[in-house]
């Protein structure tokens, strides 16, 4: 870096310190909100799936379907292989209630709650 450290203003160190602090935690809860996010979206897929195969009669080469036509839609994301979308149908499965699916971020450290 530039400068000479003792040209500094009185307090600078700690208000970088603080900065740095603030963009590592931002960082961390945007991952988390992503993360979040993702979790939910995996959820609401396989409930789909399930209840359109409980429901309307769907079969199990649907999923087929699906998958060829996300991955032809959505080219850049990944997880939507057949196999993927069973384990969200699986996951929906396990946990049928969308709220507790949702409390999961809950659970998780806050950082500075403050900011």
């Amino acid at each position: 870096m530039a400068g000479d450290p003792l040209s500094l203003p009185l307090g600078y160190a700690a208000f970088l310190s603080e900065i740095k602090s603030r963009i590592l935690t931002a960082r961390v809860r945007a991952a988390l909100a992503v993360n979040h996010e993702l979790v939910l979206l995996y959820w609401r897929i396989g409930r789909g799936i399930l209840e359109r195969q409980e429901r309307a009669g769907w079969g199990a080469k649907v999923i087929d379907h699906l998958s060829r036509h996300l991955r032809a839609e959505f080219p850049k994301m990944k997880g939507f292989s057949p196999r993927n979308l069973k384990y969200m149908r699986a996951f929906a499965a396990a946990w049928p209630d969308e709220a507790i699916v949702q409390q999961v971020p809950a659970q998780l450290p806050r950082f500075h709650k403050g900011w």
